[in-house]
């Protein structure tokens, strides 16, 4: 039997973090929030139409942390791969992430995918038309391969085409499932692939995860400025959230001919591209991974273009990646994902 959104779970899909207040009219500048501490007491309060209602709402953390926190206990290291812009080849550097740290087999690895309105990591994975299973013990995430597993909306809908109209509580009710409903089990690397942006489903996944334990975030964009402008953005989301910031990747960074090997620019870093970014913002810059049409290729299929292409220069690129990625995160393994390049190289660049 799987989950199915034709019938509703038994929990409040129109609750976020805990049951919100109604409210009788919008809230002003300055509003501390209607579940704060300060709700109803604040200067900003005084003759606000809610006061009574912020003042008199339950205050305090979501009852269910503790559940999720215990789920999760067996999760090492919880990376959330974000993005400011949408197109920028993040669920793809999702996907490719999961099958480069597999590689290594004694690496247990799963794959959130919190994009309720566009889920595409199914498809990137290969099981796009699998089922989520249900046990006494939770559900089941959907194993790509022995080491590699998966959790997605995408499992849950009737249909593979059907559009998820959602407001964001029901995206939080459901993102709070997959954290506290589904059986992870032991895992090395929890990835959390997340929309485009900085909104409610960044804002639940880091409530949730906050008690557990966070690792910090991968920022993924491409060189242009027209996606370094949302990235700015996406960089001061996770200092205000108080999330760490691993390192800044840049994808689709020129386009290397697969016969020839010549590198061209198509997205042109005017402006210095997310090196220059990551410098004037103090945060790592863990690589550049060039654009390859048969990494689309290998998405469609569902194949892992780590696994098929091996010798190409982005697979070379996203093995430097990993491995200052796992530097980030305090790792000082045996690289199944082959030697990187010294690091010499990008100080030189």
């Amino acid at each position: 039997m799987a989950p199915s959104l034709e019938e509703p779970e038994p929990i409040d899909m129109d609750a976020p973090l805990k049951a919100a207040p109604k409210l009788v009219a919008p809230e002003p500048e300055h509003c501390p929030g209607p579940e704060s501490q300060l709700a109803g007491k604040g200067d900003a309060c005084a003759g606000c139409p809610n006061q009574s209602i912020c003042a008199s709402a339950p205050k305090g953390p979501d009852p269910d942390l503790p559940f999720i926190t215990a789920r999760l206990s067996g999760i090492s290291h919880k990376i959330l791969i974000l993005s400011g812009k949408g197109g920028v080849g993040k669920s793809t550097f999702t996907a490719m992430l999961g099958h480069a740290f597999a590689a290594n087999p004694d690496s247990q690895v799963g794959i959130m995918d919190t994009d309720i309105c566009g889920p595409s990591i199914p498809k990137m994975m290969g099981v796009e038309t699998e089922t989520i299973h249900v046990s006494s013990s939770g559900w089941s995430p959907v194993w790509v391969n022995d080491n590699l597993s998966v959790m997605s909306i995408q499992f849950m809908l009737p249909h593979r085409d059907d559009a998820v109209i959602w407001r964001g509580a029901k995206k939080n009710g459901l993102i709070k499932q997959f954290l506290k409903d589904v059986e992870w089990g032991d895992l090395d690397f929890l990835l959390v692939d997340t929309p485009p942006g900085t909104s409610d489903e960044h804002l639940s996944v880091n409530s949730f995860l906050k008690e557990s334990g966070v690792d910090g975030a991968l920022l993924i964009t491409t060189p242009q400025e027209i996606s370094l402008l949302d990235v700015r953005k996406e960089i001061d989301f996770c200092r205000k959230a108080g999330i760490r910031i691993l390192g800044l990747v840049e994808n689709m960074s020129g386009f290397v001919c697969p016969n020839c090997k010549h590198e061209s620019q198509i997205f042109a870093a005017t402006t210095g591209g997310a090196k220059q970014l990551a410098a004037e913002t103090n945060i790592p810059f863990l690589g550049a991974v060039p654009l390859d049409p048969r990494i689309g290729m290998a998405c469609d299929y569902g194949e892992s273009f780590f696994d098929a292409y091996p010798d190409s220069p982005a697979c070379e690129a996203l093995r430097n990646v990993v491995g200052r990625l796992e530097d980030q995160i305090g790792l000082n393994l045996d690289k199944a994902t082959g030697p990187t390049t010294n690091d010499e190289e990008m100080a030189n660049a």
